[in-house]
């Protein structure tokens, strides 16, 4: 099965999604980490795709083949991303969807779920994966981050780029060698002198500098009352016990509604690639669903 890339307008910007599954289906957005692609999504897309799902997977402002932003130090903030989420919805046409979100995806849908940021999003949002994310971030992991996303390198060749790719993204778990190819083919610009680097706009990692504590959702997080799945790399430096230990006492996971699972041999962020991980997703999304989306009939969470 093969995607369809779509370009739309949101929020005054060109914005580029890949789309799986019929149109008519019930959604799923599938919204990626930090400095990546909507294209990481595309085994679990397939996967639900198969399963009766349609999956939305956009670039976000400033990454992939999406627009950057014209103003970097107030568009490249959980905010003005959820402004642009509730334009995608309008404009494919979909009154409500399930999330799943790979770090920064998750905390986008984290703060549209909660209604806080975008009013026009409360009860649009049936559940939400987060994917190796929650309402608080590791301070000292954030900075390795930082590091190493603000000044993206330059190679003379792919090759090289793939190699720098596969030692950064480690931490995903087990990637086929053509899933460490296609990644790196969907994540490469040239520069004017030929050398090629990372697809971003390096001024996104603005958000860090200007919005410290732009990840820090707890009123977020304790303003959902939707079944909310945390697979936590359990290797992840970003993402705490700690934390995961206070998500079960607040929220969600006081109402009963939270599942964990700590997802081995992966730290930050599981890929969503292998059957084990593309099954607990799946299985989510299925006992979340209402009475005849997703194919099977739906399940009691």
């Amino acid at each position: 099965m093969s995607p369809a890339s779509r370009y739309i307008t949101c929020a005054g910007y060109e914005i580029h999604v890949t789309e799986w599954g019929a149109p008519d289906a019930p959604a799923v957005i599938a919204w990626h980490g930090l400095a990546r692609t909507g294209r990481d999504m595309d085994e679990l897309a397939a996967h639900l795709a198969a399963q009766g799902w349609r999956v939305v997977c956009p670039d976000t402002l400033g990454r992939g083949l999406s627009q950057w932003g014209r103003d970097p130090l107030h568009e490249y903030c959980l905010r003005f991303y959820a402004r642009l989420a509730a334009d995608l919805f309008d404009q494919l046409g979909i009154a409500r969807a399930h999330w799943v979100g790979t770090s920064m995806g998750g905390a986008i849908g984290t703060v549209c779920a909660s209604g806080l940021f975008a009013p026009q999003f409360k009860g649009r949002i049936q559940s939400l994966v987060l994917n190796d994310n929650a309402p608080e971030l590791s301070a000292l992991a954030l900075e390795r981050i930082k590091a190493y996303a603000g000044q993206p390198p330059a190679f003379d060749t792919v090759t090289e780029l793939e190699a720098f790719f596969r030692q950064v993204y480690r931490p995903y778990g087990w990637l086929s060698d053509a899933q460490w190819r296609r990644l790196t083919e969907t994540s490469t610009r040239r520069l004017g002198d030929g050398r090629v680097t990372p697809h971003y706009d390096p001024a996104m990692v603005q958000q860090f500098t200007h919005h410290a504590d732009d990840y820090l959702i707890w009123e977020h997080y304790d303003a959902l009352d939707i079944p909310v799945l945390c697979l936590r790399g359990a290797e992840s430096d970003l993402v705490l016990p700690d934390t995961v230990a206070a998500m079960h006492q607040r929220g969600p996971g006081a109402r009963g509604l939270l599942q964990v699972i700590e997802v081995p041999g992966c730290g930050h962020a599981p890929a969503l690639n292998v059957p084990e991980q593309l099954a607990w997703v799946a299985g989510f999304l299925q006992r979340s669903a209402a009475p005849g989306e997703g194919g099977d009939a739906a399940l009691c969470y």
